[in-house]
């Protein structure tokens, strides 16, 4: 039966500076029972201080934003975000309702 609600897609967004937090919300997500995430590292970007995060050749890298993203069943989404809402306090989070084909 198909889910009436449909799918969320959500993404959290973090910088490379924060890889203890991301691992935490991975293992987090996993044990909730989210079937999959994506984990996507950017190449340049800047922040509400309006500093550059970039990758250049002068440095491997610098503090570069980073995206976690998952799709999973409406309910389910919002109920391990619920669940999760302490650990991503003060975390820009966007939804966005999709469909899966």
């Amino acid at each position: 039966m198909k889910n009436p609600r449909g799918y969320l897609l959500v993404r959290v967004y973090f910088t490379e500076e924060e890889e203890y937090l991301i691992r935490r919300l991975l293992k987090n997500l996993m044990d909730k029972g989210i079937s999959g995430m994506t984990l996507l590292k950017g190449i340049l970007g800047y922040g509400q201080e309006g500093k550059f995060h970039y990758e250049g050749v002068e440095t491997l890298s610098y503090d570069l934003p980073v995206i976690m993203e998952f799709v999973e069943d409406e309910d389910k989404a919002l109920s391990v975000l619920e669940e999760l809402k302490n650990l991503l306090k003060g975390r820009l989070i966007t939804l966005e309702k999709v469909s899966l084909c």
